[in-house]
């Protein structure tokens, strides 16, 4: 039935190690990683609980097509309370370590409790055990999964852990495995720190065996398989450009955010982009791109791998990152370049490598960045404060600041806050591009009415991958919707906000969904687990999930009018570019919403709602 159907749980204050079985009946309900994992968190923690306190709980959840031979099968999730908004954190990432852990024969691990001094938890298939972690405490995550690689005599051990940022109390400290895929966002490696919990080592050797329907899962993979393969994106541009693709593509329609927000296209974005990336340099003659790579069973291969400029100010000195590393993904791109007015690709590749070794989310460091730099040249901070001359564009702060901000260094103290606290405390807290405390990625919600609306609805602050509407108003996937038109968007995002929920359980990539619909997951999960799985289920799980993830957040103190938006986006016009004029219609979508939703006027699940979906 695809699921292994047994969990750990993990008390770190008594030190202790347990399985027991997984609740099925949630499992058929909430299907796995994402939705199962919340479930979980749900009845288990009080949603009032201080995110960094030993009461709050931190889950990694894999789905039942997770380490499967269904395409991007690699897939896990970290749950808890996000010490960054105060709201659900529920943050994805790819490469093996997901794979691995359930082909050692488990769902998902709970840690509850913290640990009294750093441990790492040590998985071999079926054993299971806490061990001192006193000499990985205060390594990178590439140190620290180096070091347990060679201790344990295995290189084929999978490890997600932490790394300074998490230690030091950064609110967007992200968990990286693989040495560059990460659980990015929302500060779930800094619940992991709070935990004295440094890392977690897995070796599976079992596979996952308990296909229900071996010949019918095989065909519904081979299909759907076939499908990636031949559509545009999947089949082509990802795998040759890489999220990257995006860049220009973002610019062009004037969805670019730029210097805070205060722009919506880049003069520099050509130098930033994925064609920049695979051109030749003028400094060496060698392309920052070396090849793209892919996570476990993942048949699009979307990843960088990228060797920086040997000479640049930033690694002249720093051998350690002459290799070949991970490389840029759009978002990261955007956040470290186009959101500070940075052009300078090698710095931008930098900053990603510092946020990749110490595990921090450059997707709020780098819209964080944009709000200092902001406030710098207004005047508002100074030289002496910051360390550093912070003007718009400048490579040397952007690098500079990286490495102060993973070490709790100086004003890098300030900036590991986020942009919310930081812009309050200097009385200007309408430059904080968030929702919900959470930092936009790189989208402009009035250039993009649509991905506004998820900004200010997604139950973990300001994200893209819980409702993407970017397929649909600029790559007209799975239908084209025009990104400046505001009507019919409500229901446009409550759509793609429960299919994603949907295809985050299941163990699969968000990136299929360029390709694939609910009808294209259902037959794989048939034919896994057994249980009929028809589209209009999945759809009606999906909204189930969105609206559990809500009632956590109305229980932690959330109400309507934190599905907000920033000022400047409500108030401030486009300047340029085909957006010329707009500000997000934020008023006019949010009631179309919630009536969509089927919430009252406080943004509240209605009793025939919660008795609907099953809450």
């Amino acid at each position: 039935m695809s699921w292994a159907g047994k969990i750990l749980r993990v008390d770190l204050t008594a030190g202790t190690v347990k399985s027991e079985p997984l609740n099925m009946e949630w499992a058929r309900a909430y299907i796995g990683s994402r939705g199962l994992g919340t479930k979980y968190l749900c009845e288990e923690v009080d949603a009032t609980v201080d995110p960094l306190s030993a009461a709050n709980k931190i889950i990694w959840a894999t789905g039942p097509l997770t380490g499967t031979m269904a395409s991007t099968g690699g897939r896990y999730t970290v749950i808890t309370k996000s010490p960054l908004t105060g709201a659900i954190a529920c943050s994805n990432s790819g490469g093996y370590w997901g794979a691995e852990f359930k082909m050692a024969g488990w769902d998902m691990v709970i840690f509850e409790g913290a640990s009294p001094k750093p441990v790492y938890l040590y998985v071999n298939d079926d054993v299971a055990e806490l061990r001192d972690a006193a000499h990985l405490w205060g390594k990178s995550v590439w140190e620290t999964e180096t070091t347990l690689k060679k201790s344990l005599q295995d290189p084929l051990t999978r490890v997600s852990s932490i790394g300074k940022a998490g230690e030091n109390g950064v609110l967007f400290a992200a968990v990286v495995n693989d040495m560059h895929r990460a659980a990015g966002r929302s500060g779930v490696g800094t619940v992991m720190g709070s935990k004295n919990l440094k890392a977690i080592a897995v070796r599976g050797t079992k596979g996952v065996g308990n296909i229900k329907n071996p010949k019918a899962f095989m065909q519904a993979v081979k299909d759907k398989k076939k499908i990636l393969a031949e559509n545009g994106v999947t089949g082509q541009g990802l795998p040759i450009y890489g999220t990257q693709v995006l860049m220009n593509v973002i610019n062009e329609v004037g969805a670019l955010p730029t210097r805070n927000h205060r722009d919506s296209q880049f003069e520099g974005a050509k130098d930033i982009s994925a064609e920049a990336m695979a051109t030749p340099r003028a400094t060496d003659g060698k392309k920052h791109l070396v090849t793209n790579q892919a996570c476990f069973g993942c048949t699009i291969a979307c990843g960088r791998i990228s060797k920086m400029d040997q000479s640049h100010f930033t690694v002249s000195t720093k051998p350690q990152y002459w290799g070949a590393n991970g490389g840029l993904e759009y978002e990261a791109a955007w956040a470290l370049g186009a959101a500070n007015g940075v052009k300078d690709l090698e710095a931008l590749q930098y900053a990603n490598l510092i946020c990749n070794e110490e595990g921090i989310d450059p997707i709020s460091f780098g819209a964080t960045i944009g709000a200092v730099m902001e406030l710098y040249e207004m005047g508002v901070l100074t030289k002496e404060q910051l360390g550093i001359d912070a003007k718009f564009g400048s490579a040397e702060a952007l690098a500079f600041l990286v490495d102060e901000t993973v070490n709790g260094r100086g004003f890098g103290k300030e900036i590991g806050q986020g942009s919310k606290r930081l812009t309050a405390k200097y009385g200007h807290p309408d430059l904080s591009m968030s929702s919900k405390g959470q930092e936009f990625p790189a989208y402009d919600g009035r250039a993009i009415q649509g991905i506004g609306l998820a900004y200010a609805t997604s139950n973990r602050g300001g994200c893209h991958l819980r409702g993407y509407t970017i397929a649909s108003e600029v790559l007209g996937i799975p239908v084209k919707t025009d990104p400046l038109e505001h009507e019919g968007k409500p229901e446009l995002v409550k759509a793609f906000q429960d299919a994603t929920a949907a295809f985050d359980s299941s163990g699969l990539c968000i990136f299929t969904t360029f390709a694939w619909g609910l009808a294209d997951l259902a037959p794989q999960l048939q034919g896994a687990i057994g249980d009929e799985f028809t589209t209009e289920e999945l759809a009606h799980i999906g909204e189930r999930i969105w609206n559990m993830e809500r009632e956590f957040n109305n229980r932690a103190g959330f109400t309507a009018k934190d599905d907000s938006l920033p000022k400047r986006l409500l108030t401030e016009a486009v300047n340029s570019g085909p957006a010329k004029g707009k500000v997000n219609m934020l008023a006019e979508m949010m009631p179309k919403y919630y009536a969509a939703r089927g919430w009252d006027s406080e943004g509240r699940p209605t009793a025939d709602t919660r008795a609907r979906l099953g809450l």
